[in-house]
């Protein structure tokens, strides 16, 4: 009787491990599953994959990697992963018959605290840098891999506001990303965008996600046609990139005199006293140095959000280049 106990009670914790190896084990998209396992712990996992439907009555071997698996056969089969080695199991009829299907088996740490791929752009940024230069929907996302995982891939990305997909498309190096989200301009934006990147190093994978308003990573283009007139006026445009009407997508101006130039690439990034806020494509310099750099740059006077770069002409008495 207490044998028969200790059987049943083996089967039911049997069952209970693996109900939960099965919670840890999610479809990312076609032919991709990720399993899930601790940090720190090691861990061994046995997963199921089927070959497909239409093979249950064939033979069908298995192979890793491309290397056979004799151990594997059939069409539905259960694979031992032992800590992050995943990888990329792949069906065949017959040993080194033909090949019918596959399925990636990638490793993601639980909770996945331990990011390890892409180089952390600031605390308040995090991994991933987004901007747009107005409110048709389109912005731009970039992130860097660190040095020792300079190989690592994107798997895919995902964009959505509130459950409504966005495109996007994938820059040619795998550095960044473009997406074009459909809303109009006009309406106030009521949920954040939420764009998370699935990037992976052999079977290692890692998601990053960003979430933000629209609002909030608009940046303004530099501001073109930056000029002096009467000695000591200095006028620009708006950008041709921004929103029109301006009355309804209003910039406001940020100018500054720089009079000691360290940086001669960036003269703007040089310390100079920043003469205010303003909403006139317009302003008046005056200072009694004949040698200074105007600058000047972009933000939405509604939202207060990023600001643009800076636009700036270099007076050299009665020489100025713009």
């Amino acid at each position: 009787m207490h044998a028969l106990f200790l059987m049943v009670l083996c089967a039911a914790l049997s069952c209970a491990s693996s109900d939960s190896n099965q919670d840890n084990i999610q479809t990312l998209m076609d032919n991709v599953l990720v399993l899930r396992v601790p940090y720190g712990q090691g861990t061994r996992v046995y997963v199921p994959l089927t070959c497909g439907e239409a093979y249950q009555d064939q033979s069908v071997f298995w192979k890793k990697n491309g290397e056979s698996q004799p151990a594997l056969q059939g069409n539905q089969v259960n694979v031992l992963v032992e800590e992050m080695d995943g990888g990329n199991y792949t069906c065949h009829l017959g040993p080194d018959g033909e090949y019918l299907n596959h399925t990636v088996i990638m490793i993601q740490l639980d909770p996945d605290n331990r990011t390890v791929i892409l180089e952390k752009k600031s605390p308040e940024e995090g991994h991933i840098h987004c901007s747009a230069l107005n409110y048709k929907g389109s912005f731009h996302c970039t992130w860097t891999k660190t040095k020792s995982r300079s190989n690592a891939a994107v798997l895919l990305v995902k964009a959505e506001r509130y459950l409504e997909k966005i495109p996007c498309e994938l820059n040619a190096d795998g550095s960044g990303v473009h997406c074009q989200d459909a809303n109009c301009p006009y309406k106030e934006e009521q949920h954040r965008i939420s764009l998370t990147i699935y990037i992976h190093i052999d079977s290692r994978l890692e998601a990053y996600t960003k979430t933000f308003y629209l609002r909030e990573i608009v940046r303004p283009a530099k501001l073109p046609n930056l000029r002096i007139s009467d000695g000591t006026v200095f006028s620009w445009n708006y950008p041709e990139s921004w929103e029109k009407p301006c009355s309804f997508f209003g910039l406001q101006f940020q100018v500054k005199v720089v009079k000691a130039v360290k940086d001669p690439k960036h003269p703007c990034n040089s310390e100079g006293h920043i003469m205010g806020n303003i909403t006139e494509t317009k302003y008046e310099v005056n200072v009694k140095t004949k040698k200074y750099v105007f600058c000047v740059r972009a933000q939405d006077k509604h939202t207060s959000g990023p600001f643009g770069h800076w636009s700036h002409c270099i007076v050299n008495k009665d020489v100025v280049t713009c």
